[in-house]
């Protein structure tokens, strides 16, 4: 049990980062449901139409281990601040891009949203470092549900933001990243102004008064290679690894296949919404099963959801069993980011954080990105449900490695001789 001053920190953290999350969410969700659109008109086909994504989360990858390591340094409080700037600048360049048709602007954006949102990624960890083990499923929970607010708020600046950049004679589709513009720049603000104190000091103070909440608190930090050779830690990373490629290479493409199957913007940002509200929306309940059943049971119900998501996504051309297969493909995301990201902090002390953290999201951000850049290729060659089917084949990566590190955590212990 920690202090009343540190419940009210934590409290206070959790907020400031569920308002961040919030509102960067919604900025995302108002552009995701037109990126690869605007991939396909600029790169000229579908073909490469997951190219830009690609380098989104190419330079996501690249930045969250150098944020992961330079928040020691500069603190939660400017690190975010200074990703959500970047964030901003971002859809400034993504707007110009469209306006102008220009393919080399739309990387350069994607690249500085890519970086900015790289940032706000790790937020989740800061809202773990400020409780004990058996409060972080669902301190990180709070914080990733945040989400939610931007799967509603996010589809409804697509068609108000649309029709305000045509009045000025401007492409339709630059209004949702001026919207963004304004939703980054609203969350860095909250940050710079209500992430006080920081959330690593917090995280030290805690660690000192309750040694046994960080395994490794009165030893040397481990490496990297020391940490991966651990089977919690692995399969926590896995879980997360694994779970971001699977989503992003069904999700992506899923605006791109409705339009040619002749839906309309709306209904897009409705599936693209109903995918978002999944990701976040049950944030809480897979926070409290992480911490009542354990970070294993909620990475297997991940799993499992993701392999069915896929295998359902390419049944029907309608709108409806569309989003509700993405539904269930945010859904299983979320359980194996909460389970995936609660295991993983629990397996490190404070001064293995930053550096390990950086590092799993350097290794999400490189698959991700080899699983939006697969995702149009393979769309172009043999179609959407071929794609399905390989999402399905990559989940039961972490499904079968939660199962193994399951098994050995309830088996009983070997007799020994007398």
């Amino acid at each position: 049990m920690i202090g009343t001053r540190h419940q009210f920190i934590a409290r206070k953290t959790v907020w400031t980062l569920f308002a961040a999350q919030s509102l960067g969410s919604a900025g995302i969700v108002a552009t995701a449901a037109i990126n690869t659109i605007v991939s396909a008109d600029l790169a000229g086909g579908a073909r490469w139409s997951g190219a830009p994504t690609a380098v989104y989360l190419i330079a996501g990858a690249l930045a969250v281990f150098a944020w992961g390591q330079s928040m020691s340094r500069l603190g939660w409080r400017g690190g975010l601040t200074l990703g959500l700037s970047l964030a901003v600048a971002g859809s400034v360049v993504a707007a110009s891009s469209v306006q102008f048709h220009s393919l080399i602007l739309f990387v350069i954006s994607m690249a500085l949203l890519g970086i900015g949102n790289a940032a706000l990624n790790l937020a989740r960890f800061a809202a773990a470092e400020v409780h004990l083990p058996a409060e972080r499923g669902r301190a990180v929970s709070n914080v990733v549900i945040g989400g939610t607010v931007g799967a509603v708020l996010g589809p409804w600046i697509v068609g108000p933001s649309s029709g305000w950049a045509a009045a000025f004679g401007w492409s339709e589709l630059v209004g949702p990243y001026l919207g963004s513009v304004i939703l980054f720049a609203l969350a860095a603000v909250v940050v710079f102004i209500s992430l006080r104190p920081e959330p690593r000091e917090v995280g030290r103070e805690i660690a000192a008064q309750h040694p046994e909440s960080a395994p490794t608190a009165s030893g040397a930090a481990r490496t990297i290679s020391q940490i991966l050779r651990a089977p919690a830690a692995f399969t926590a990373i896995a879980a997360m690894v694994f779970g971001q490629a699977v989503m992003i290479m069904v999700m992506v493409i899923t605006s791109l296949h409705m339009k040619n199957l002749h839906h309309e913007l709306g209904d897009i940002g409705i599936v693209i919404s109903s995918h978002v509200f999944g990701m976040y929306a049950f944030s809480i309940l897979s926070g409290q099963l992480a911490d009542r059943w354990g970070r294993g049971p909620a990475i297997l119900i991940g799993a499992a959801t993701l392999i069915a998501a896929c295998l359902a996504a390419p049944l029907s051309p309608d709108v409806i069993p569309i989003g509700v297969a993405l539904f269930l493909l945010g859904l299983g995301w979320n359980f194996c980011y909460v389970g995936g990201s609660s295991l993983l902090a629990d397996q490190l002390s404070p001064d293995e954080r930053g550096q390990m953290q950086g590092f799993n999201d350097l290794l999400i951000g490189f698959v991700s990105a080899a699983g939006s850049l697969g995702s149009g290729l393979v769309f172009a060659a043999v179609g959407y449900g071929v794609m399905g089917l390989v999402g399905a084949v990559a989940a039961l990566i972490p499904l079968g490695l939660a199962l193994g590190w399951q098994a050995t955590r309830i088996a009983p212990p070997t007799a020994q001789p007398t």
